[in-house]
């Protein structure tokens, strides 16, 4: 028997969707933390639309006689998931798991460097960032707080370079992605890239793909990029060492 004790399980907890490139994605970048951090044990759980559930997960670990868990929320600003649906969920774990939940992704550079690889992946180069704007796009959110962190995003964002970053929203906020794009183009930008600031294929980044259509240059989602994965590696290590959500019973 190890004389160390076993470190907490992670749970990635994902929002899910009915589109089956997400979980896909999902899957893609939880192997990627895997290959960065072997000898630990990593979960996916979704909150809706796709299996296995948080909650069954959460079972499934305290059946095993699993006590410790970190849980990870897939999610890049702190919105209503973050501060209510996950917090809801892990409070109905059951008795006997140790359970701390970890900070949100972003902001962090690793994003914004992962944003830069999506964008040289699809065309340019660090010589067209003085020629370049680029529409900074998430989903949205009726969040404040999660509105101001995107716009302070774009700010810092523009200062590593780039012509021009401007935020955008595929839903609940303004401006969209189309508006944001004309809005470079009048400013008389000469090329345009759209950046999307979001994990997976869905719903919201399909609209703001349809969004970029005047744009000369559309990245991918940020999904299983190096970046994101050692981000997550990030937010574990620093919640393991944290304060207990829900104490064992």
């Amino acid at each position: 028997m190890s004389r160390y004790p076993a470190r907490p399980v992670l749970l990635v907890i994902a929002h899910g969707s009915r589109d089956p490139r997400h979980a896909a994605t999902v899957h893609a970048l939880v192997g990627a933390v895997r290959a960065l951090r072997p000898g630990l044990r990593v979960e996916t759980g979704f909150l809706d639309f796709n299996v296995p559930s948080v909650q069954g997960v959460l079972e499934s670990l305290a059946a095993e006689g699993v006590r410790d868990v970190v849980a990870l929320p897939l999610l890049l600003t702190r919105a209503f998931h973050a501060k209510a649906d996950i917090p809801a969920v892990l409070r109905q774990a059951p008795a006997g798991l140790r359970i701390r939940q970890a900070e949100v992704l972003g902001p962090s550079p690793l994003l914004t460097a992962a944003l830069e690889r999506r964008l040289y992946e699809a065309g340019l180069t660090p010589a067209d960032k003085p020629t370049t704007g680029i529409i900074l796009a998430s989903a949205g959110s009726t969040d404040p707080e999660a509105i101001a962190v995107i716009a302070e995003i774009a700010r810092e964002w523009r200062h590593t370079g780039w012509c021009a970053v401007r935020p955008a929203f595929a839903s609940a906020s303004l401006p969209r992605t189309e508006d944001a794009v004309a809005r470079l183009r009048a400013e008389g930008v000469r090329r345009v890239a759209v950046a999307p600031y979001v994990l997976a294929p869905g719903f919201l980044p399909d609209r703001i793909a349809r969004g970029a259509a005047d744009a000369d240059v559309l990245a991918d989602v940020l999904g299983p990029a190096p970046e994101v994965a050692r981000l997550l590696v990030e937010r574990y290590e620093a919640a393991a060492v944290r304060e207990l959500v829900a104490p064992a019973a």
